[in-house]
């Protein structure tokens, strides 16, 4: 499963690097338009506010699965070794609860607009726009519930997980 997941995160790293590209590549050649031509493409701000959501929403897989959110752990590492086990399950099933309120809200959200275009591109906002977050919540939820299984079957430990992150910090 680990494997599966970095190669899933390696192509999203791909298509965050695709994504920015295509931003840089809208917005400049607008501005170029612009201020040389007096015209300019129509969906260029659209289309780079959506790759922006976009990228945004696939960097925060990528940075949950190498664990490089912020965090503040110094009550946490005070703790004893069961205390800390407690305190890492506990923040686990509240991420996944957020993570689930947040999927079930994309999904409404989704479905609610997809009928509806975008007025520039013509494009479904729900299809386009509000999948990200849906992308974002299935992916979320099975990185969250992969760490957590590892921790609760001994197979990993929360101190693990936080080294991870605290080598990240170093590198």
């Amino acid at each position: 499963m680990a494997k599966i997941l970095d190669v899933y995160c390696e192509v999203l790293k791909a298509a965050i690097a695709v994504c920015l590209a295509a931003m840089v590549v809208l917005v400049f050649s607008n501005v170029v338009l612009r201020y040389a031509f007096n015209s300019g493409i129509a969906v260029s701000e659209e289309l780079s506010r959506w790759l922006l959501v976009w990228l945004t929403f696939l960097g925060a897989i990528v940075g949950l699965r190498q664990h490089a959110h912020l965090g503040v752990d110094t009550l946490v590492r005070a703790l004893p070794p069961r205390g800390r086990f407690i305190c890492f399950v506990i923040s686990y099933l509240l991420m996944l609860y957020a993570d689930w309120l947040l999927t079930l809200g994309s999904w409404k959200q989704a479905v609610l607009t997809f009928g509806d275009a975008a007025p520039a591109s013509g494009m479904s906002v729900g299809l386009f726009f509000y999948s990200s977050g849906l992308v974002f919540g299935v992916s979320a939820a099975v990185i969250l519930a992969y760490d957590l299984f590892r921790v609760v079957t001994g197979a990993a430990s929360e101190e693990e997980l936080i080294a991870v992150k605290e080598s990240d910090e170093h590198a």
